[in-house]
């Protein structure tokens, strides 16, 4: 098995991330502190928070779709209309489109971006705002070439993208700039080229909804989580910035720390995977919903982004040691964020059965899907808001393809 290929899986992920984690509990990172006792708190923040979200402890995974029913309005609801009655593989592709383009359009706005919903006259900003907007980027058609379909994604539709083009959808002007903007239109066109170039698993027309067919053709009315995203892995990973790879191989959103231990080629590579992990979380529903049963939920980490990262900055768990860790700019692949991600990783896998005793419910009734969005997601948000007006702790430069 290629190098690469070793790090496209979550037990890879887990792996290094416990190592970047009890090494600092021993005291020998020079970048952070972990707190022996301030996880239970942060556990009952989290519990108080989900509670009051979901009173009646239907809690749903962490997903797109849950922006996509900001302000109250349904709008699963407004596509299934718009796509009329057909069958349940037709409208799963369908989603699935959606959601491919809104997970990878999803890399944090920056504090001044927002976008105003003219049927709602709602104004959303950050992830629910980005969220919306593709939503109606979508249903306007941008991301097909066909206009007889709009409802679809596909490769020539995305080859056509511009950040001129987003930015009109997205409603960008000088007073409304939203972060990484070139990034994003340049992803969706190496999103366009990577469906055009493997009709095996996207058809003829390079649809993303190509993945419900790839991976229910086994048959038995069932798919496991891991298998989405290794699949995701293996036919997209060519989609990311190429800074990050090993013998020519793109690895993604994977980068170097001095002290993990690894495998040949591997070592001192620490993977996460954050955007194909959010993307998996979020293709769990189309599945369901059109009968396949997806298994293996816990399989998939927690997402190492600011939320959850905040969560454990704000709550204490974590102490950052760099006297200007709040102050400089920092890139995604310095070592203090690589690291800061990874025990994000670890202990948010510790933070799950601590906040599922707080609640009296199971792993099987609570999988980590639904404690991120409980959860240790809503909680980062509301801390931040808290205590620094909602921005994160750490300013990251964003090139919209990582945060």
């Amino acid at each position: 098995m290629s190098a690469a290929r070793l790090l496209r899986s979550t037990t890879a992920v887990r792996t290094r991330a416990r190592q970047l984690l009890a090494r600092a509990r021993e005291g020998a990172s020079e970048y952070f502190v972990v707190s022996g006792t301030a996880l239970a708190g942060a556990a009952r923040t989290v519990a108080q928070l989900t509670r009051e979200r979901y009173p009646d402890g239907r809690i749903p995974y962490h997903s797109r779709w849950r922006h996509f029913e900001a302000g109250g309005v349904d709008r699963r609801a407004l596509l299934d209309a718009a796509l009329g009655d057909v069958e349940a593989a037709t409208r799963a592709r369908a989603q699935i489109d959606l959601v491919v383009v809104s997970v990878l359009l999803d890399a944090g706005a920056g504090a001044d971006w927002s976008y105003r919903e003219a049927a709602s006259g709602q104004r959303f900003a950050r992830s629910e705002g980005l969220g919306v907007a593709s939503f109606h980027a979508f249903l306007a058609g941008l991301f097909s070439s066909d206009p007889q379909r709009p409802l679809r994604v596909d490769a020539a539709g995305l080859s056509a993208v511009t950040a001129d083009r987003l930015a009109t959808a997205f409603q960008v002007g000088g007073g409304n700039p939203l972060v990484g903007l070139e990034g994003r239109a340049a992803l969706l066109r190496r999103l366009g080229e990577a469906l055009a170039a493997q009709p095996a698993v996207f058809g003829a027309q390079g649809r993303p909804g190509g993945l419900f067919d790839a991976l229910t053709a086994q048959g038995g009315g069932a798919v496991a989580a891991h298998d989405i995203l290794v699949l995701l892995l293996d036919t997209l990973s060519g989609i990311w910035p190429a800074q990050n790879t090993i013998d020519g191989e793109p690895l993604g959103d994977c980068w170097r720390h001095p002290a993990v231990v690894g495998e040949g080629l591997t070592a001192g590579w620490m993977p996460f995977h954050k955007l194909s992990q959010w993307l998996t979380y979020s293709l769990l529903e189309p599945f369901e919903w059109a009968g396949v049963r997806v298994t293996g939920l816990d399989a998939l980490t927690g997402l190492p982004e600011y939320r959850n990262g905040g969560l454990l900055i704000d709550a204490g768990v974590l102490r950052p040691l760099p006297p200007d860790w709040a102050t400089r700019d920092w890139q995604a692949g310095d070592t203090f964020i690589v690291e800061w991600r990874a025990l994000t990783v670890a202990l948010l896998d510790e933070l799950a059965p601590l906040v599922r005793a707080e609640l009296d419910l199971s792993e099987q009734q609570m999988p980590l899907a639904c404690v991120l969005e409980g959860g240790t997601w809503a909680a980062g948000r509301l801390l931040a808001q808290r205590q620094r007006g909602g921005l994160p702790p750490l300013n990251i430069v964003s090139d919209g393809t990582v945060f």
